[in-house]
C-alpha cells in the first residue's frame, strides 16, 4: 500500500467527483456517456463532451435511473475513462479506494459493484460508504465546527439528481428510522423546466444539456412566493425578477448568459440581435419551489423543511436541539442562490420557538462529500472499514456486503 494515500470516488448519478487523497480539489466529471446529433458516431464519455463542436440535441446515457446504479455497461466505460492516463491515473493494486453508493442501495447491486472493482480493476482495498455519510464526517470534523466544540449531532440534506435525502446523524451513527426521502432532485426540475418553456415558447424537450444551464445559470430560490409571483406579472422595468436567456448557437457562444430584456447584445455588431433567446419571468424561482412544494408537479411528499423537522422529531427528544442547530444542506440543488436563507426561515417556522435553528451551506455543495472522504481516508478508522482483496478471495462478495453493510 501507498504511504497513507487513497483515491476518493463519489458516484454520484450526474456528476462523479474524484481525486486522491492528497490533491487539494477533485475533478468533477459527468457521470455518464453523452451523444450528440451533430457528431452521431462518437460517444462522449464524461468531460469529452467538451470537445464537443455543436452540443444542441444531446442526450445522455446515464448509469444511474431513479438513483441507484443499473447501467453497469456505461458505469464501466465511464470508470476505464475515469481511470485512464486521460484523466485520473491511478494504481489500485496499490491504492485503496473510498467508493460512494447510494442510500439503501440494493445487496445485488453492491455484489456487482464490488465484483467489477476487483476482478476488473485489480483493487487491493475497497471501503464503501453514502456522501451523505462523507458529508457527515466532513460537517463534524471541519475547522469551523473544531473552533466551537465538536457538535453531537447533524442533519444532512442532500439534494442530488434523483433524489432528496434528509438524514439525521448522531453521535456520527444514522438514525435510520428517521431517514426521509423525497423524489425530487435536480433531474426533476430540469426536465420541467422543458417541459414550462415548450410549452410557453419554444420546443426544447431535446436540448436537456442546454436547459440544465439554463437552469444552473438563472434560477433561484424565492424568499416569498407569493410577492415575487405579483413583481413577474409586471411589465419590464417595474418587472425586475423578468430576464432572457441567450441561448448558445455554438459558433459564437458555447454556453448561454442571463440579459436584461431590453439589452441588445453589446460588442456583437455582425448580426447579434438574431441570436435566439427564451425569456424568463415566474420560472426563475418556480423551478426551485418544487423542492419546497412537490406536489406543485404531482409528487404528493413532504417539501424539504418539513421533512427535515419531521425526521428530527422520530429522533431521541435530547437530541433534538444538537439537530435543528445542525443541519447541512449539500448536493448540486444547494447551489441555487437564496437557499440557505429559505430553508433555515422555514424550519424556523416550524421548529418549537425555545430550539436555536442554523442552517449551513458549504462554499461548493457539490464536492462537499468528496472533502469528507478525504478526511476520513486520512483517519485511523479508514483502514479498519476497507474490504481486502483477500477476503473477497476467501469469502465472495455476499459475506462483504452484509459484514460491512454501511
Amino acid at each position: 500500500m501507498s504511504d497513507n494515500n487513497a483515491f476518493v470516488l463519489d458516484n454520484g448519478a450526474f456528476y462523479s467527483k474524484l481525486g486522491l487523497s492528497d490533491e487539494s480539489e477533485p475533478k468533477t466529471i459527468l457521470n455518464c456517456i453523452t451523444k450528440a446529433k451533430s457528431e452521431r458516431r462518437r460517444p462522449f464519455i464524461g468531460n469529452q463532451i467538451e470537445e464537443c463542436r455543436d452540443a444542441s440535441g444531446l442526450f445522455y446515457i446515464l448509469c444511474f435511473q431513479r438513483g441507484y446504479l443499473v447501467n453497469w455497461d456505461v458505469q464501466k466505460t465511464v470508470w476505464d475513462y475515469f481511470f485512464s492516463p486521460d484523466c485520473c491515473p491511478v494504481q489500485f493494486s496499490e491504492t485503496p479506494l473510498l467508493i460512494t453508493e447510494p442510500l439503501f442501495n440494493f445487496g445485488s447491486i453492491q455484489e456487482a459493484m464490488l465484483e467489477i472493482l476487483y476482478e476488473e480493476y485489480d483493487c487491493d482495498a475497497v471501503c464503501k460508504s453514502t456522501a451523505i455519510d462523507l458529508a457527515a464526517f466532513n460537517y463534524m470534523h471541519s475547522e469551523e465546527t473544531e473552533q466551537r466544540k465538536r457538535p453531537l449531532a447533524c442533519v444532512v440534506v442532500e439534494m442530488g439528481f434523483s433524489f432528496t435525502h434528509v438524514v439525521p446523524f448522531v453521535k456520527g451513527s444514522k438514525v435510520r428510522e428517521a431517514i426521509r426521502r423525497i423524489d425530487v432532485g435536480g433531474k426533476v426540475l430540469t426536465n420541467h423546466l422543458k417541459e414550462i418553456i415548450s410549452y410557453r415558447q419554444l420546443n426544447v424537450m431535446d436540448e436537456s444539456y442546454v436547459i440544465n444551464q439554463v437552469k444552473e445559470d438563472s434560477c433561484f430560490v424565492s424568499q416569498n412566493f407569493n410577492e415575487d409571483m405579483r413583481i413577474a406579472r409586471k411589465r419590464y422595468p417595474d418587472n425586475s425578477i423578468v430576464r432572457e436567456y441567450v441561448l448558445p448557437d455554438y459558433t459564437q457562444i458555447r454556453r448561454g448568459f442571463l440579459r436584461n430584456p431590453n439589452e441588445l447584445a453589446v460588442g456583437r455588431s455582425d448580426g447579434g440581435e438574431e441570436l435566439q433567446t427564451v425569456r424568463l419571468g415566474n420560472e426563475r424561482f418556480v423551478i426551485p419551489e418544487i423542492l419546497f412544494h412537490p406536489s406543485d408537479v404531482g409528487i404528493q411528499q413532504m417539501g424539504v423543511p418539513e421533512a427535515i423537522v419531521d425526521a428530527i422529531n422520530l429522533c431521541p427528544e435530547e437530541t433534538r436541539p444538537h439537530l435543528f442547530a445542525n443541519i447541512v444542506v449539500c448536493g448540486g440543488c444547494a447551489l441555487f442562490p437564496g437557499m440557505q436563507s429559505r430553508v433555515e426561515r422555514d424550519v424556523r417556522a416550524l421548529a418549537p420557538d425555545e430550539y436555536n435553528v442554523a442552517v449551513t451551506v458549504p462554499e461548493n455543495p457539490i464536492t462537499y462529500a468528496w472533502h469528507g472522504g478525504k478526511k476520513y481516508s486520512q483517519s485511523l478508522s479508514f483502514m479498519k472499514s476497507c474490504m481486502s482483496r483477500n477476503e473477497y478471495e476467501e469469502y465472495g462478495t455476499r459475506h462483504l456486503v452484509e459484514k460491512y453493510e454501511s
